[in-house]
């Protein structure tokens, strides 16, 4: 899908000292997250339900994806993180029934005022949590194999 850009300053910069976290597929899946807000900060109005549908869906594999990964490493927070993602998923859906009604200017504030805040706190807290416990669990399992 292309997308006509209206602005051309982005909404939020992939900073690699910021935002990664170490895990590879986490930081590919976050640089893609902040792709997707750059392109609907920019995008005409038609063509915003359709890439807010692409975030949603962006967003709820990513987070099916985190949780498996939090399953597997026995990660202590997964009460706290699943709910944040719960949360965040809920919001997403309503706005995405407001954006389906044609009224855009809900999604457009969301996108500017409420993900981009919420993304650089997530990441710097329960994602690098995650992504500390999953490189622990990583080294104990490599040692475990090689013993």
């Amino acid at each position: 899908m292309h997308v006509t850009r209206t602005a051309d300053p982005s909404l939020i910069e992939w900073d690699a000292a910021a935002f990664a976290i170490g895990v590879a597929d986490m930081d590919a899946a976050h640089k893609q997250f902040i792709d997707l807000l750059n392109q609907l900060d920019g995008a005409v109005n038609s063509e915003f339900a359709a890439l807010f549908t692409r975030l949603l869906e962006h967003t709820r594999a990513h987070f099916e994806d985190e949780e498996a990964r939090m399953q597997l490493c026995g990660f202590p927070a997964i009460a706290e993180h699943s709910g944040e993602h719960r949360r965040v998923l809920g919001e997403l859906t309503q706005i995405k029934r407001q954006v389906d009604k044609g009224l855009v200017s809900f999604g457009r504030c969301y996108v500017r005022e409420g993900l981009p805040g919420w993304f650089r706190l997530h990441a710097a807290t329960m994602d690098s949590a995650l992504a500390a416990h999953w490189r622990q669990h990583e080294a104990s399992t490599v040692k475990t194999l090689s013993a």
